[in-house]
């Protein structure tokens, strides 16, 4: 089992209030992820969740039981750092095997969840090796099964991913998707990436100032964020915005665009503009245009072969259906 539940959870730092009074369920076996820009109180949330920080009021419960106050080994929880924490002397096998052993679970015990990790994280021909000699992934991973072994009733990850390059990142990013595909055990994974979010999630809690503004799954924010600050996170590249007449004719105050939800055109189209970057990725090509009298940038998504390049004109029409419209208190008009 791997339930939690905040009930008006709140932390103050002095008299600042980091994480204002706030509720969320985490369902058995999801795996959530917490999302939002740096300073938003995601890693700290997750520590209230790990025991790490105390919370200044509300209640944490685990499987239906009031963890508030239990300390982090009582919990049932097993957390990955940011920080691998290895040992460099050990071994890996014995860097996994080093909470088990400071618990004195039984040898034979040991050694079974050590081949079971080993096996589900691809380390069984590295377990006599030195951390030394490993990838950062293959450390990551290391780091991972010392989690696994502990059997625990939801892993907690923090910004597991961000000392890895970009390669390794999405390698191991699917690695530990399929890994919660085969344990089915609660994950809550904290991230300031939002395609990790949107790749890896079952729901999304996106965060501002310590405030959840929206929770769902990565395709109910992205068909509809309830506010334009979701709207703006979620998504890449992001969404556009424009404001003024145009969105005026639309009863909104703010009106917003993906840019995978332009027509564009050559020729003709509602807006014109001028292409001041054009970026090609193959498959995609993101078009940066300037001199539309509407936004600074707007940012557009075309085929890969779609020949436009700096200087050229451009015309967009957003796609009707698929327009966003947001009030002056940027919340979603429905």
């Amino acid at each position: 089992m791997g339930n939690i539940t905040l009930e008006k959870v709140q932390k103050t730092f002095g008299d600042v209030e980091v994480i204002p009074p706030l509720d969320l369920e985490i369902g058995d076996g999801e795996f959530v992820v917490f999302v939002g820009p740096s300073g938003c109180g995601k890693s700290t949330l997750l520590r209230l969740i790990a025991g790490l920080e105390d919370v200044s009021s509300g209640t944490i419960m685990i499987d239906g039981k009031d963890a508030t106050d239990l300390g982090p080994s009582q919990r049932g929880l097993a957390m990955v750092f940011q920080s691998y924490a290895l040992y460099p002397h050990m071994s890996v096998r014995k860097n996994i095997a080093f909470p088990m052993k400071m618990a004195g679970m039984p040898e034979d015990e040991q050694q079974r969840r050590i081949d079971s990790a080993a096996k589900a994280l691809n380390l069984t021909d590295y377990l006599d090796r030195k951390p030394g000699q490993l990838s950062g992934g293959q450390r990551q991973r290391v780091a991972i099964g010392r989690a696994i072994v502990r059997e625990p009733a939801a892993f907690l990850f923090d910004e597991p991913l961000s000392n890895l390059d970009a390669a390794l990142r999405v390698g191991m990013r699917l690695e530990i998707s399929e890994l919660h595909e085969r344990l089915e055990t609660t994950m809550i994974y904290v991230t300031h990436d939002q395609v990790e979010a949107m790749t890896m999630a079952d729901k999304i809690v996106v965060l501002r100032a310590g405030h959840i503004e929206q929770v769902g799954s990565p395709l109910d924010l992205y068909r509809e964020p309830r506010n334009k600050f979701v709207a703006g996170f979620i998504g890449s590249p992001k969404m556009n915005f424009v404001e003024g007449p145009e969105a005026q004719k639309h009863g909104a105050h703010t009106v917003g665009v993906r840019p995978e939800h332009m027509q564009v055109s050559k020729t003709e189209g509602i807006w014109k503009g001028t292409v001041m970057v054009s970026e090609h990725l193959g498959s995609d090509t993101f078009l940066h245009v300037h001199d539309t009298g509407l936004a600074e940038t707007m940012t557009i998504r075309v085929d890969g072969e779609f020949g436009l390049h700096h200087g050229d004109t451009v015309y967009m029409t957003p796609e009707p259906d698929k327009i966003h419209r947001f009030g002056q208190d940027g919340l979603r008009i429905s």
